[in-house]
């Protein structure tokens, strides 16, 4: 160990589906220095120490969204968390919670995947538009709308602090529910109509039960319990004025 270098636990919940029938923990005794991530520590011990653990990772900028994991039993990104403040306590490490595991560290994110294109979450044009006729303008106003909303990298904490998610797995849960919001919100966009439908189910905004922990956990303060209560009014106006529209008006 080089001079300013201290040694930490970092205990792993590790799980290997071709060889092990539950989940185990496994320790190992990791060198650091004050600039160094949890996720820096587990490739430490992938390079060092044992080369069968698996985990996710891209950027290690805390843009790719590819590191969350539960950290001390906390939702969090391993490139943006940092060893120094667990030392000299022992850092347990598992996969994200409310996710069936994969192998390791590595959780299987299928149904996030299904409902995240199920919201359509692309822009859907009001009308056919082309390429000379230039950009979509959009007014830093109308910007305002839903630029918190488009922070969002897809890391799933949010998936893990939402309890609601983990008693109802058919919840669409804070993150797809906040970014349907963000495209609803865009000036540019006309696909509020489709969107709203998923919205307005049970599975949508209104099974919420508003705990707001998904926000905290957030790493781009996205804020994506404010995203759903909103949408909770907005669901409720919608009913409303189905009694209040004359049928067939704006068709």
């Amino acid at each position: 160990m080089t001079d300013g270098e201290k040694t930490i636990e970092i205990e792993v919940l590790r799980y290997r589906p071709e060889q092990d029938k539950g989940t185990f923990s496994q320790s190992y005794k990791v060198p650091f220095t004050d600039e160094m991530s949890v996720l820096q520590g587990l490739q430490y011990i992938k390079d060092n120490l044992d080369s069968t653990l698996s985990f996710r990772w891209s950027c290690r900028m805390a843009i790719c969204g590819s590191c969350g994991m539960m950290i001390q039993g906390v939702p969090k990104l391993a490139c943006r968390t940092f060893l120094r403040h667990y030392h000299p306590k022992k850092l347990r490490v598992g996969p994200l919670e409310h996710f069936p595991i994969e192998r390791d560290l590595v959780v299987r994110v299928e149904d996030f995947i299904r409902k995240l294109e199920s919201v359509k979450p692309y822009i859907i044009p009001k009308k056919p538009r082309k390429l000379e006729e230039g950009e979509y303008l959009q007014t830093p106003a109308q910007l305002e709308h839903f630029r918190q909303y488009s922070t969002c990298i897809n890391c799933m904490l949010c998936y893990s602090a939402c309890p609601q998610y983990g008693l109802d797995s058919h919840f669409y849960g804070p993150g797809i529910l906040s970014l349907l919001h963000r495209y609803n919100a865009d000036s540019r966009d006309a696909g509020r109509a489709e969107r709203m439908k998923l919205g307005h189910s049970e599975e949508g905004f209104w099974g919420c039960t508003a705990v707001g922990y998904c926000s905290v956990v957030c790493p781009k303060s996205v804020d994506p319990a404010q995203a759903l209560n909103s949408n909770k009014m907005n669901s409720a106006i919608d009913y409303f004025l189905r009694f209040v529209t004359p049928r067939g008006a704006g068709r």
